[in-house]
């Protein structure tokens, strides 16, 4: 069986990565989104984080790796959205240099042009991402929605509403948009506020177009 890592956060940077392409599908914003609200997800489904009048609010005290807690537990109470939002491009930093660390993955800094600074990511073992994937799709398409794993479970959940094509093409969405329901339901608030936060900025792009 092959290893994969432990953090939400970093099997969801992983699978937004294209093997095929041997690249990532996601950067910036809308991978941070993606990441922190994995931050959060891991947070709720441990106890670690609750939800109060549609709010997270601290809940058990343990480990907080990407101070998403701390954050939280130091200011007045905010939404969902706004946590999802908060340091998302900080976060693909801290991630991606997690991965690097571990020996998940290698980058190469190149100039595009020669001019335009731009990182290169490789999966030192493609077999990871492939079993991450094979995680989300047997639970897009497989057992009963309460025996799925969790993280599974969750990982189908913020690549629908990342829009990750890497896991989860348009219309596979659609087809399957019941089941993420679903498996949405069970990861908790944050993949909801990855998917309006999307939507915003895919409107703000259709009209500045």
């Amino acid at each position: 069986m092959v290893e994969v890592p432990e953090s939400l956060p970093a099997r969801m940077y992983l699978l937004a990565y294209d093997l095929r392409k041997q690249k990532m599908t996601r950067g910036g914003t809308r991978l941070g989104y993606v990441l922190r609200a994995a931050a959060l997800t891991e947070l709720y489904l441990d106890g670690r984080l609750g939800e109060e009048r549609r709010r997270p609010v601290p809940g058990t005290p343990g480990d907080d790796p990407y101070g998403v807690l701390g954050q939280i537990a130091a200011s007045r109470p905010r939404s969902w959205q706004h946590w999802v939002r908060k340091d998302a491009k900080a976060i693909v930093g801290t991630v991606r240099d997690e991965l690097v660390r571990d020996g998940w993955i290698r980058v190469r800094g190149r100039r595009v042009l020669g001019l335009f600074p731009r990182q290169e990511v490789t999966v030192k073992d493609p077999r990871v991402v492939k079993s991450l994937w094979g995680g989300a799709s047997s639970a897009l398409r497989g057992r009963p929605v309460a025996h799925v794993n969790s993280y599974d479970a969750a990982a189908v959940a913020l690549a629908a509403a990342g829009e990750l094509t890497s896991v989860l093409p348009g219309s596979d969405r659609r087809r399957h948009r019941r089941r993420i329901d679903e498996l949405t339901a069970r990861s908790g608030p944050a993949a909801p506020a990855v998917r309006k936060l999307i939507r915003q900025l895919n409107a703000a792009a259709a009209g500045s177009a």
